[in-house]
């Protein structure tokens, strides 16, 4: 059995789909993973084979200002995830981030590079990394810039400023690989199923600004939007940001043959997907 923490969010919701009958789900409700108690109760209990885990404070400027509760969440529970995983004996799948990296190689990073984050998010996913190896059954799976169907996302934030918003400013110095939550799903499936194990990089295939992503956006969905350019300290928020943090996929596709969609296929396909469930 495979056990995703989390399987409410937005990765969480395409894994339990795509896993079907293989697969049990967890949220917070069911176990708080920044409780060691909590997470011994629940692994020793259910004894997955596999815990997949999503959950994660994700609020990049909120991390700023609630540094011990990133630290908590996104580095400490993965601490009791890998201790409890380690005793049952199970695989520990940890989702992290390109926000590890600063930016700065100017060429896409491939999973040896060394780790260097600029924010506190950044930090606190490192200290998860540093804490889901502590146990040798460890798969790492780091990824940018995620959109799904089952949560917040640049391109719903987009859609909806569309609609009472004939120009918009998005940032156009920072450089990335939209993923889609699917197909990330299907990858972290694919590298399960081949026995991997170490660090991954996982993403839709190309790169943009946030500036392209959004003019993508609103030329695939029809809407006649004037997308200005801004710089990143123009835009002035609490968390500073990698500036060019898109990760070579070249392992993925060494180890399981998976070749990952182009961004703008991703993003044509979301869109189809978005109209069938509305």
């Amino acid at each position: 059995m495979i056990l995703v923490v989390g399987s409410n969010g937005m990765l969480g919701r395409d894994l339990m789909a795509l896993l079907g009958a293989r697969a049990s789900g967890v949220d917070i409700q069911d176990m708080d993973i920044s409780s060691p108690e909590s997470v011994q109760g629940v692994l020793l209990s259910m004894r997955p084979r596999v815990v997949i885990n999503c959950a994660a404070y994700t609020d990049v400027d909120g991390c700023e200002s609630n540094i011990e509760k990133a630290m908590e969440v996104n580095g400490e529970g993965v601490a009791y995830l890998a201790l409890a995983t380690r005793e049952i004996g199970a695989l520990l799948v940890q989702i992290s981030t390109d926000y590890v990296f600063d930016g700065g190689k100017g060429t896409p990073y491939v999973e040896d590079d060394l780790p260097h984050p600029l924010s506190v998010y950044g930090e606190s996913k490192l200290a998860g990394e540093m804490n889901a190896s502590f146990t040798p059954e460890h798969l790492i799976v780091r990824t940018q810039w995620l959109y799904g169907l089952h949560g917040k996302n640049f391109v719903e934030t987009m859609l909806k400023l569309a609609a009472d918003n004939d120009e918009l400013g998005v940032v156009d110095d920072q450089i990335g690989s939209p993923t889609s939550t699917i197909d990330l799903a299907k990858a972290i499936i694919a590298l399960v199923d081949n026995g991997c194990r170490g660090i991954y990089h996982v993403a839709n295939a190309g790169f943009c600004s946030w500036n392209g992503f959004a003019k993508a956006i609103f030329e695939e969905a029809g809407f006649a939007v004037s997308v200005k350019k801004m710089t990143t300290k123009e835009l002035n928020r609490p968390a500073r940001r990698p500036l060019y943090s898109t990760l070579d996929c070249g392992k993925l596709v060494r180890d399981t043959g998976v070749q990952m969609h182009s961004w703008r296929a991703a993003l044509q396909e979301y869109l189809k997907l978005r109209l069938i469930i509305q």
